[in-house]
């Protein structure tokens, strides 16, 4: 069995730059995304300077992606060392305007599906005693969020339990890091809905390079939670010191739907 570095919405965006930061490590790259044009380029251009790379494209948020991603790795003798939980989709809006499954699917995928890759990979990693995992939540986990309420919800629990998984195996040789970035230049906000509301006008946006290098080193280095650029970090700890209903307010104010973008 060889090593695999599994990078989970992996055709876009962060996806991208994890995938080019994984190159050269001396494992196989599976990269796991539903578009398979923009995957499978991704991992021809891979290939061609030199690093393995293995397409799979799967839906997550489908109930059984779980068990089919876990074949797929035996079949080609793989184990997963490294576990980029990458995937994952908000939408803007006021919650019972949206529509009801598409909000369902967040928690598939966001909550569900990443959850489920992690207690699929842990043991084994556990026995082995090395392996990594990286969670991408957001800083969107540290309050509530009118208008994205599902989506903030679900990084809230993917924060929670992250944190909780690394305390849980602290000095086993298994790693668990949370990477909490604010608005980044991927295409997720304009896929959201999002880019109407002031928070994610008015906010400067990290690139997609930037918060997966910070990330990557975060989860190298063993560290807990990764909240890059400053400006992220003084407001995640302004948010820990603001009255709820402040925090509700303000966020309620700042994603308001505007007509022009």
């Amino acid at each position: 069995m060889q090593p695999a570095i599994v990078i989970t919405g992996a055709s876009s965006g962060l996806g991208v730059e994890f995938a080019k930061l994984a190159v050269g490590q001396g494992a196989t790259l599976v990269l796991v995304a539903r578009s398979t044009a923009e995957l499978e380029a991704l991992a021809q251009q891979l290939e061609a300077g030199g690093q393995r790379a293995v397409p799979l494209s799967l839906d997550l948020s489908d109930a059984g992606a779980g068990a089919v991603l876990a074949r797929e790795l035996a079949a080609r003798e793989l184990y997963c060392d490294v576990l980029i939980n990458n995937a994952g989709y908000g939408l803007f809006g006021d919650t019972i305007a949206l529509d009801r499954e598409r909000q369902l699917g967040i928690i598939d995928l966001n909550v569900r599906a990443a959850s489920d890759l992690m207690l699929r990979v842990l043991p084994e990693m556990l026995q082995r005693r090395r392996g990594r995992i990286l969670n991408v939540s957001s800083v969107a986990g540290f309050a509530p969020g009118p208008r994205m309420a599902l989506y903030y919800a679900s990084k809230a629990y993917l924060t929670s339990l992250s944190q909780a998984l690394a305390a849980e195996n602290r000095n086993s040789g298994v790693t668990i890091t949370c990477l909490c970035p604010g608005p980044v230049k991927t295409p997720f906000l304009s896929r959201a809905g999002a880019n109407k509301a002031d928070l994610f006008r008015l906010f400067p946006k990290q690139t997609a390079e930037e918060v997966a290098r910070a990330g990557w080193a975060a989860m190298q280095a063993g560290e807990t939670v990764c909240i890059p650029g400053l400006l992220n970090k003084i407001n995640v700890a302004l948010i820990g010191l603001m009255p709820r209903a402040a925090i509700l307010a303000l966020v309620s104010v700042l994603q308001r739907n505007r007509r022009t973008v």
